[in-house]
């Protein structure tokens, strides 16, 4: 028992240990990928805000971990999404969006586990050039405009890459997508 005890010890603290390991990226490739998510707004929807009297602002110790896993969604009045309605409504944080398409949550694009700790870099391209998680899985959802960033060289998807990688992890597992209402489900996921 003893042994089991201190074989489970070692394997947890070597996955601690290589989840919190620091980029293998250089300096400048690591700068050129936070230049390019602060550019191309991945803040706005994969940060958690905190609410001032200025208005929502970035949660610095939440940076880029997706919408929260324990946040409860607001219900959504009916009519609202629909032909005659919006065509989508988001949480006051931006973490969480439903449309015709459903609900789908920010994801954690931190190394952590929960996150993108397990993703490669290659796994990350190809998740812009197909438009499905980890490349191969399901469909990523709206709003997550994975075409637009699918047109980003690979030297630049890479960087993006290295900079998420450079961040601390932040454990939380985002919720699986909600259908729309009425339809059954078939699988979800986040955007």
């Amino acid at each position: 028992m003893r042994n089991a005890l201190l074989l489970i010890a070692l394997f947890c603290g070597c996955s601690v240990a290589m989840a919190q390991q620091p980029s293998t990226y250089d300096a400048a490739t690591v700068a050129r990928g936070k230049y390019l998510v602060y550019a191309g707004g991945c803040n706005d929807c994969h940060s958690p805000k905190l609410m001032t009297p200025q208005g929502p602002v970035i949660d610095e110790s939440r940076l880029l971990s997706g919408h929260p896993a324990n946040q409860k969604l607001p219900k959504v009045p009916a009519g609202l999404i629909g032909p005659n309605g919006w065509g989508a409504v988001a949480t006051n944080d931006l973490t969480a969006w439903t449309g015709a398409w459903g609900t789908s949550f920010a994801a954690n694009l931190t190394p952590d586990p929960t996150g993108i700790g397990n993703w490669t870099v290659d796994m990350f391209i190809k998740s812009f050039r197909t438009g499905k998680f980890m490349g191969i899985s399901r469909p990523i959802l709206p709003p997550m405009p994975w075409n637009w960033y699918g047109h980003e060289t690979d030297a630049d998807l890479t960087a993006i890459f290295a900079y998420l990688k450079s961040l601390p992890p932040v454990k939380n597992l985002v919720p699986e997508a909600l259908p729309p209402a009425g339809a059954h489900r078939s699988g979800g996921g986040h955007h």
